[in-house]
C-alpha cells in the first residue's frame, strides 16, 4: 500500500473511530466492514497502532477484537491504560476482556445508516 493510500485508509478508520460513543466499543472487523474493506481488520489494527501520531485524538481504546479482548493494550503507555480508559467509561473489563461485550458493542454498519 502506498503512503497516500495508507493515509487515506487510516483517515477513514479514524473518522469511524471518532464516532464511537462514550461507554461503547467496536471491533477492528466492524470498522473494516463499514468502510468497505472486508477482511481488513488487521489493517484497522495497524491504523489504531499508529493513531497516537495522528493530528487529532482518536479513541483507539474503544476498538477491540471481535471477542471483546483488549488485544491492542500493549500499544498504550503502561500496562493497564486501555482497561482504565474503558472502565472510566463504564465498560466492565476482566482478564483483558470486556464482560458485557454484547451490551456495549457499537456496530457502525447498523448505527451509521
Amino acid at each position: 500500500m502506498t503512503a497516500k493510500k495508507e493515509s487515506d485508509f487510516f483517515e477513514r478508520v479514524y473518522q469511524v473511530a471518532e464516532l464511537i460513543p462514550h461507554g461503547r466499543v467496536t471491533s477492528y472487523g466492524a470498522i473494516a466492514n463499514y468502510i468497505g474493506s472486508y477482511r481488513g481488520a488487521r489493517m484497522v489494527g495497524w491504523a489504531m497502532n499508529k493513531c497516537s501520531s495522528w493530528h487529532r485524538f482518536v479513541p483507539a481504546h474503544r476498538v477491540v477484537n471481535s471477542k471483546g479482548l483488549l488485544t491492542g493494550k500493549h500499544h498504550f503507555p503502561g500496562g493497564e491504560t486501555m482497561k482504565e480508559l474503558l472502565e472510566n467509561e463504564g465498560v466492565i473489563v476482566e482478564d483483558n476482556q470486556i464482560v458485557n461485550f454484547k451490551d456495549v458493542f457499537w456496530d457502525p454498519s447498523k448505527e451509521l445508516l
